[in-house]
């Protein structure tokens, strides 16, 4: 009895504990070009807004083959918003995210085939998509015309160029005193003509696209996050009561 009462005492404290270390753990950037923190908000607005921008402006070229049309339901667009606004002719609601370009075409145009984009944030992360994806900047010696600080060489045209407006980086040529080696240093970029949205828009419209390919990746996050909490209550509730029961056993005992 007394082996038993301990393990559970031990066991809640190490779940409690080990749920805490990982809900606060830090993140931290990739290395070379540093990560900015995305945006929390995941409010159903924010999610309808991304799924908006997503399939007007993502999914053209980049499918999302384990998400259905019919599952944005589930964040507030209405069927009916859903057939005469989301869809492309040939689709129906029950329909999986799946693109026309044809697997050839996109190698020969991008150099490879653009990723499915269903678990995207579960692979790269919030972080890695939100700065990729204000990060492009003119650049006339890649194909596409465009480069990324983020992801250099990318393949992918800046699609939301239209919003954000046309962009350069600025590079400047660093030597160091002591081992007298050149770097090619990034100082910023220079806005070359404005986009539809000013910045803070841009930005905001881009934490909404995150916002919306993270609730696709797993869009039982937000009720598995809610059940976490009562878990986590019921754990530090069984590590009080198991703490008392073990006194309780061997307050006698000399």
């Amino acid at each position: 009895m007394k082996k038993l009462l301990t393990r559970l005492a031990r066991a809640g404290a190490a779940s409690v504990a080990l749920a805490f270390a990982l809900g606060s753990a830090p993140v931290h950037a990739e290395e070379g070009f540093p990560l900015d923190r995305a945006p929390e908000a995941a409010n159903l607005a924010s999610l309808q807004h991304g799924a908006q921008l997503f399939v007007n402006y993502c999914l053209n070229c980049h499918s999302a083959s384990l998400m259905r049309y019919s599952r944005l339901q589930a964040i507030g667009i209405p069927n009916k918003t859903i057939e005469d606004n989301l869809l492309f002719t040939t689709d129906k609601v029950g329909n999986t995210m799946t693109v026309a370009i044809r697997p050839d075409d996109a190698k020969a145009w991008f150099g490879a085939q653009p990723p499915d984009l269903s678990v995207e944030v579960r692979a790269r992360g919030r972080d890695w998509l939100y700065t990729y994806l204000r990060s492009f900047y003119r650049d006339e010696s890649r194909p596409t015309g465009w480069n990324n600080m983020v992801y250099p060489n990318v393949g992918m045209p800046h699609v939301l160029w239209q919003l954000q407006g046309q962009r350069t980086a600025k590079f400047e040529d660093v030597v160091d005193a002591k081992t007298g080696e050149k770097s090619h240093n990034f100082v910023g970029f220079e806005q070359v003509t404005p986009g539809t949205l000013s910045p803070v828009q841009y930005d905001a419209a881009v934490g909404d696209i995150v916002a919306y390919l993270s609730w696709m990746s797993e869009p039982e996050q937000q009720t598995r996050k809610r059940v976490g909490v009562w878990v986590l209550l019921f754990l530090a509730g069984l590590t009080l009561v198991a703490w008392r029961l073990n006194a309780a056993y061997w307050k006698d005992v000399k």
